[in-house]
């Protein structure tokens, strides 16, 4: 009688510790998805409640053990009075995950793209399976000829990470497409802040300036690489030109 009492009391308890880690559970996932859509809705953009499961997943595992970046090898530093102006870095055929957006306004295009991705990232791929982070995330844009306004096209891109590189999983949304980006030489320039149309032509017309022969890079097509997400106050960005081929 002892033991089925004390049973009772084991599977009682254990009950009740199952019901609290779910209530806590569902409580981080309100509060990241409140976050998200606090901070969409200054980008006039609508985050939906069937983002609450990406966004918690991604944000358990964003810590910098779980990041694998992009590699690159590093051609040339070009500094001035010890400041870093540019990096000049070589980067290997790959596949990347893309999506072209077309709103409005560039950081609609980012963030709708990005939770797109988010979501093939997490679990809605043909694998079933957790992808993992890479960073950094990177946007396409276009300039006009005169480089002096943004075309709305943007193509967010995330990188398939290594061992997913010969076999990429297939997006359930017919929108991401896997491409092959061939190897590309760029010159990189560091920034932090926000990305809009006048940080991201600012730092454009910036970097051309500092480069000795910006002819040399394609003029109307360049990338911004994020190293936090869209959601974050004070981001890492670069500015990437891209020599021609």
């Amino acid at each position: 009688m002892a033991e089925e009492s004390a049973d009772s009391a084991y599977h009682s308890n254990g009950s009740s510790l199952e019901e609290e880690a779910e209530r806590m559970e569902d409580e981080e996932q309100e509060r990241l998805l409140s976050y998200w859509q606090s901070v969409g809705r200054g980008h006039q953009v609508d985050v939906p409640r069937d983002m609450a499961q990406p966004i918690q997943q991604l944000t358990r595992n964003n810590s910098p053990q779980e990041r694998q970046s992009i590699p690159f090898t590093l051609i040339q530093r070009k500094e001035k009075l010890g400041d870093l102006l540019y990096e000049k870095r070589q980067y290997g055929k790959a596949k990347w995950a893309c999506i072209t957006m077309k709103e409005k306004q560039y950081e609609q295009s980012i963030c709708l793209g990005f939770m797109k991705l988010m979501r093939y990232i997490c679990e809605q791929n043909s694998s079933g399976l957790y992808l993992g982070i890479t960073i950094p995330i990177v946007t396409i844009v276009h300039t006009n000829e005169s480089q002096s306004e943004m075309t709305q096209s943007v193509t967010v891109a995330y990188y398939l990470p290594q061992v997913l590189q010969d076999e990429p999983p297939h997006p359930f949304d017919s929108d991401i497409i896997i491409e092959e980006w061939p190897s590309t030489i760029v010159y990189s320039r560091s920034f932090r802040g926000i990305t809009n149309e006048d940080s991201i032509m600012r730092e454009i017309n910036l970097l051309a300036e500092i480069l000795e022969s910006p002819e040399l890079c394609l003029q109307d097509t360049f990338i911004i690489a994020g190293y936090t997400n869209p959601a974050a106050a004070n981001r890492h960005n670069e500015i990437w030109f891209l020599q021609r081929p």
